[in-house]
């Protein structure tokens, strides 16, 4: 009995939680899916009952996970290959900006106003909506967007420039200190780097947080801050 009630239990929250989440909306989760928040939430009470209280024993939650384990890979499996049920269980993108016309159905449906928008569109470093011609709101709360071609950045394809290699930038002192290994790979030496940083007025190691050669070949340097007086 006691493990039929468990089982109802975790059945009864699986269902309340997940109708729970998709009615709070996807901004609740910020990156998590539902699925992800619901199963954070369940395990994370699983663990902490079997902590806690001592009358909870290792072979009930180890019951109360299998349990978990079978609904999660069955939810899953059931989005996975049943297409029907993905939109109804996970949700879909919904189209907020669309040929630059901001959709306030969508808005208020995806429960957001015009200031969050505003906000998640200033993290993608877009400070204006009217330089936007799509966006979308995906499943996991994120924000997806699309440009008008005057205000996207031009690339060197634009400009008709030749192509470069991409190569990542090298960290070559990091808090002060050089980094040896990474000298060895671009085949300097300490003594190379340290006339380099010479030259670029910086003599003492030091006084650098952190210097990288980019892909240009082109040495950058970032100062410690200067320490406030008083």
């Amino acid at each position: 009995m006691e493990y039929g009630s468990i089982l109802i239990k975790l059945i009864a929250g699986f269902a309340g939680l997940w109708a729970m989440t998709r009615l709070l909306g996807k901004k609740e989760i910020s990156a998590l899916t539902p699925f992800d928040f619901i199963s954070a939430v369940i395990l994370g009470d699983l663990v902490g009952d079997t902590i806690y209280d001592q009358e909870q024993s290792v072979l009930r939650l180890i019951f109360s996970l299998a349990v978990w384990t079978i609904l999660s890979i069955v939810f899953e499996k059931l989005t996975q290959h049943i297409r029907k049920l993905r939109t109804p269980l996970e949700g879909k993108p919904e189209i907020l900006i669309r040929d630059g016309r901001v959709d306030v159905d969508k808005l208020r449906k995806s429960s957001l106003d015009f200031e969050q928008l505003r906000m998640m569109l200033r993290a993608k470093d877009t400070f204006s909506i009217h330089e936007v011609a799509y966006a979308i709101y995906e499943t996991n709360g994120s924000l997806s967007i699309l440009k008008k071609p005057q205000y996207e950045p031009a690339t060197r394809g634009d400009l008709k420039l030749p192509l470069q290699d991409i190569q990542l930038p090298r960290s070559v002192v990091e808090d002060g200190e050089v980094q040896p290994d990474m000298l060895e790979r671009l085949g300097l030496n300490e003594q190379e780097l340290r006339q380099k940083l010479q030259e670029k007025g910086c003599p003492d190691v030091r006084s650098i947080a952190y210097a990288e050669i980019n892909q240009d070949g082109e040495l950058c340097i970032i100062p410690c801050a200067q320490k406030e007086s008083g």
